[in-house]
């Protein structure tokens, strides 16, 4: 059990010369292995859900802090993209940065930006290849993993989906939204202890190495709280999701380290502490505390969490402890054998962290 934590995290350095530092490594992140995903997930030269993630979080201080920097800097990104024509094929993890670009349209008005949206939502709901029940398969780049489930699809495709309907003014996206949540919730949940695992495959019906993978899990307690953010949801659909979230946070608590963090495989404590989920679940469970989805009680695990991980960020502002990305492990020791070192996901879910942080501290 972690050790007891009473009130807000005392930081030693200025929270926003912090976030400032990781946001200059996130820009320019070089990692410390060679580089062993094919799509290249370590520079945020590159189009794919790491990079999603990082632009997702600089609109959300952007959106905090209002500077025009790093709005300038997010519309670059993505002009760059849009007339070099440097556009990956659409499938789950790629669609990822769309959700920053919804936002984009509406702060410039900038058509090309809805165009593009538009094109790619209508691939998800309507080209996207499925499962059974009509889920989202978890098509990447490079592999179809048919009849497939993850837990990241929630995150790094189905809160765009949401954002499109609200933006196009479109129900029938918003319910699409729904029925993703409840059908992954439905496949995904481990019943004995309301935590997620990591995929579920309809060919063959089972949870592959039934991994309880932190990362995994802390996609949907940072992306339920944006999702409730973005839509307004049937009461009965709320209440079910908002529920899913207190069982895996009440499992979470009973599993968090004394230190503050949560290890790779959340049951297994061979396995090594990973700061990116942890900054997550910091990140989810402070803005669900906020936001009044979660007990005022939670707050304690979250504020642990959070200075556990800015224990994590050296003088220079790089995350350590984070493990390379992590495909789906037909074995539990292959989660306990993946790489960590400084990632874009990792610098840009604490950069989630610490903007939830400013809001608690005003």
């Amino acid at each position: 059990m972690p050790r007891e934590y009473q009130g807000k995290p005392i930081i030693a350095r200025n929270m926003e010369e912090l976030i400032e530092k990781v946001i200059v490594q996130l820009k320019d992140m070089k990692g410390s292995m060679k580089e062993t995903a094919p799509i290249g997930i370590i520079s945020m030269d590159n189009w794919e859900w790491p990079q999603g993630v990082a632009l997702f979080a600089l609109y959300l201080y952007y959106k905090e802090t209002g500077k025009q920097d790093v709005l300038d800097y997010l519309c670059s990104w993505f002009d760059r993209k849009i007339v070099s024509g440097e556009i990956p094929p659409k499938n789950v993890n790629t669609m990822c940065p769309l959700l920053t670009l919804s936002y984009l349209y509406e702060e410039t008005g900038n058509q090309s930006y809805l165009r593009l949206c538009k094109e790619w939502c209508d691939y998800a709901v309507l080209e996207m290849p499925r499962t059974g029940e009509g889920a989202l398969q978890h098509v990447v780049s490079g592999e179809e993993n048919e009849g497939q489930i993850w837990d990241d699809t929630l995150y790094m495709t189905v809160l765009f989906i949401t954002r499109m309907g609200i933006v196009l003014e479109d129900e029938s996206y918003e319910q699409e939204s729904i029925r993703q949540f409840l059908v992954h919730l439905k496949y995904l949940t481990d019943p004995r202890t309301g935590l997620f695992f990591h995929g579920w495959t309809f060919l063959e019906h089972h949870h592959f190495a039934n991994a309880l993978w932190a990362r995994g899990n802390s996609w949907y307690t940072a992306g339920l709280v944006d999702y409730l953010e973005i839509v307004s949801l049937p009461a009965g659909v709320s209440h079910y999701l908002i529920s899913s979230l207190d069982r895996q946070v009440s499992k979470l608590r009973e599993l968090q380290a004394e230190d503050g963090l949560w290890h790779t495989l959340l049951t297994d404590k061979s396995s090594y502490k990973e700061t990116s989920a942890t900054a997550a679940f910091a990140y989810g469970i402070l803005k669900a505390v906020r936001k009044g989805y979660l007990d005022d009680s939670y707050a304690d695990v979250g504020w642990l969490a959070f200075e556990a991980v800015v224990s994590q960020i050296d003088n220079e502002g790089i995350v350590h402890g984070v493990s390379y990305g992590t495909g789906m492990g037909s074995t539990l020791q292959y989660y306990k054998d993946i790489p960590q070192c400084p990632m874009p996901y990792g610098q840009s879910m604490v950069l989630l962290m610490l903007v939830e942080g400013l809001k608690h501290h005003k």
